[in-house]
């Protein structure tokens, strides 16, 4: 199945709203602190059941859908025409604004995975011989900003997709002019001044 530019931006802007809206769900549900429940010489914690960490795992997952196809819709041969990527890295902007998506995506990703996990290993190692813990969550804001990081790297790439969009089109005139002008060029006969040379026999 052939893509257009439009469909690869929609399926880009698609995966990253997901990410932006699990990770901002995940923020939301997130416990401030779990239930410490005293027992003989440890403290066991009980947290309450909230999908923080599906959610959170879900939000990480799209930001990798997003950035793989924002990385794929930037090469992708449109309408059948493969251009090298050397011509689209030749754009300055297109340059920064792929390295800036690259950046926040994996920005993005750190600030999705750290709590995440975190969360997690809270929920799973929940017995503490500490009589004094408090019960931690993940730090709270990092799930939420991540999100936000995970929207602006997808914005990033459907800046990049526009530029090398330009880039392509500029490349393939270039290939189309200086293939008219090699097949167009005009073979001419020797002339000596009044009509064609006379082989004489």
């Amino acid at each position: 199945m052939a893509f257009t530019t439009k469909q690869m931006s929609l399926i880009v802007a698609a995966l990253g709203a997901l990410s932006f809206i699990f990770g901002v769900i995940a923020e939301n549900k997130k416990p401030a602190s779990g239930t410490p429940i005293t027992g003989k010489g440890v403290v066991i914690c009980k947290y309450p059941s909230d999908p923080t960490v599906v959610l959170g795992y879900l939000s990480v997952a799209f930001l990798l859908a997003s950035t793989v196809a924002g990385y794929l819709s930037l090469f992708y041969p449109y309408r059948g025409k493969s251009v090298p990527q050397a011509a689209l890295f030749q754009s300055t902007s297109f340059l920064v604004f792929f390295n800036i998506a690259l950046g926040t995506a994996g920005l993005a990703l750190a600030m999705l995975l750290w709590p995440t996990i975190t969360e997690q290993l809270h929920l799973i190692r929940n017995v503490h011989r500490n009589l004094e813990t408090d019960c931690p969550t993940a730090k709270t804001g990092l799930l939420g900003g991540g999100a936000f990081v995970s929207l602006d790297s997808t914005l990033f790439w459907l800046v990049s997709l526009m530029l090398a969009d330009n880039a392509r089109e500029d490349y393939l005139d270039e290939v189309e002019k200086d293939g008219k002008g090699d097949h167009g060029r005009v073979i001419t006969a020797d002339y000596d001044g009044e009509g064609p040379l006379k082989h004489s026999a």
